[in-house]
Order: structure tokens, then sequence, then C-alpha cells
């Protein structure tokens, strides 16, 4: 029963992985809008969502 779970998290970490990577594209790009802008709020609002992003890219490759 191990297996298959450690099986189904491994094929679901593989589909999400590339998922995230285009979610923290985006997100750099709306925080390089708001840089630009000088826009401190969507500023604050990017970094703190690409932390999580990067929270959890770094839990799906381990």
């Amino acid at each position: 029963m191990k297996q298959v779970i450690q099986t189904l998290k491994r094929t679901d970490a593989e589909r999400r992985i590339p998922v995230l990577k285009l979610e923290i594209d985006y997100e750099l790009a709306t925080l390089f809008e708001a840089l630009q802008n000088k826009n401190t709020k969507q500023i604050n609002e990017s970094k703190r969502k690409l932390e999580k992003l990067r929270q959890e890219l770094v839990r799906l490759e381990a």
C-alpha cells in the first residue's frame, strides 16, 4: 500500500512541477512590472507569492 501511495505522489509531483515553474515565471513577470511602476503593494504581494511557490517547488523536488 505504501508503494502505491508513493507512486501516486511521485506522479502528482511530476505533473505539478512544470505547472509550478510556469506560475513562477508569470509571478516574476508581474514582479518586474510592479518594480517598473514602483507599485510597492504589488511588489510585496509578488514576493510573498514567489516565496510560497519556491517552497512548494523545493518540497516537490526533494
